[in-house]
């Protein structure tokens, strides 16, 4: 199951920049990276050429497509969930909640969602951070900013810690996990701003929205946050409130996996690549419990125990 997208150089780099955590070490011939998450294995050329290949390659595509809805529809076989195909105009003005999370690619560490509310008198302080393009901010950046947001912003963030993370995984995917954890974040800020309502509610895209809101009802949520919420990949480029939201859940998933670091007395690498299947043979060397430190679901724990012989 695979597919071949082209793409603009900038593009290119931009997915270099994306994919760097999920990265892999070996390039086949003419590639300038080699990444692999949950969703898909993902080569990019120098030619521009991005290969997908995977369970969830459709969707993995469907993310870079931005410029091509018929591709893109073509590919996941499905309604077209290219970025920003139904957000009204204006709506970077607009006094927006949006969410995001981070972690699910990653073997080490947790699953983090956070969501933030950007009213509309807020957003040139917000733009004044200069978080537009939070995807390609450094981790000390990020850093630097998050108190800021945290201090002047309506928040919450759910940090789902790799055991209690193994525990739902046995009945829940890993994308109803985010659905989970997105609603849950959601609710609490909307009970935080209480009256006041957000003009709209934008979601960074994993899933269709009906898949999406198929799984909060299979996962009988009490509380199913569903009015004016809006669906795009990359939603960063379309309010300030997801790229705070993605920076605020990045900063907590660094301290998580830096505490969890401390306690297994060696840095423990983000991503999913060799260099991961190492630490973790390490780990089960000297009889550690990866339970506590790792996504168990992920090909790194089959590969460490080999590794650790």
């Amino acid at each position: 199951m695979q597919t071949v997208i082209q793409v603009t150089p900038s593009q290119l780099q931009k997915m270099v920049t994306f994919y760097k955590q999920a990265s892999t070490p070996r390039l086949p011939n003419g590639a300038i990276f080699a990444a692999k998450n949950n969703n898909a294995s993902i080569i990019g050329y120098k030619s521009g050429k991005v290969l997908f290949q995977g369970l969830g390659f459709a969707q993995e595509a469907a993310l870079w497509q931005t410029n091509n809805v018929s591709t893109a529809a073509k590919v996941t076989g499905k309604k077209s969930t290219t970025a920003g195909v139904n957000i009204p105009n204006n709506f970077s003005n607009w006094s927006v909640l949006g969410s995001d999370e981070v972690g699910a690619g990653a073997y080490f560490g947790p699953l983090t969602t956070a969501a933030v509310f950007v009213a509309k008198e807020n957003i040139s302080w917000v733009r004044q951070l200069g978080i537009a393009d939070s995807k390609t901010l450094t981790d000390a950046k990020m850093r630097q900013i998050a108190p800021d947001i945290i201090a002047k912003l309506p928040h919450h963030v759910v940090n789902l810690m790799p055991e209690k993370y193994n525990i739902l995984q046995k009945s829940n995917n890993v994308n109803q996990m985010k659905a989970i954890s997105h609603n849950f974040v959601l609710g609490k800020v909307l009970e935080k701003i209480s009256p006041t309502t957000p003009t709209g509610i934008l979601i960074d895209q994993f899933a269709q929205e009906s898949t999406y809101f198929k799984y909060l009802n299979n996962a009988n949520q009490s509380k199913i946050v569903q009015q004016n919420v809006y669906f795009t990949t990359k939603g960063e480029q379309y309010h300030l409130s997801v790229a705070a939201a993605s920076i605020l859940a990045r900063v907590v998933e660094l301290d998580a996996l830096d505490r969890l670091s401390d306690e297994a007395g060696m840095r423990l690498p983000i991503g999913a690549g060799k260099e991961v299947d190492i630490v973790a043979a390490q780990l089960l060397k000297q009889g550690t419990d990866l339970n506590h430190f790792a996504k168990l679901h992920f090909a790194n724990t089959l590969k460490a125990e080999k590794l650790k012989h």
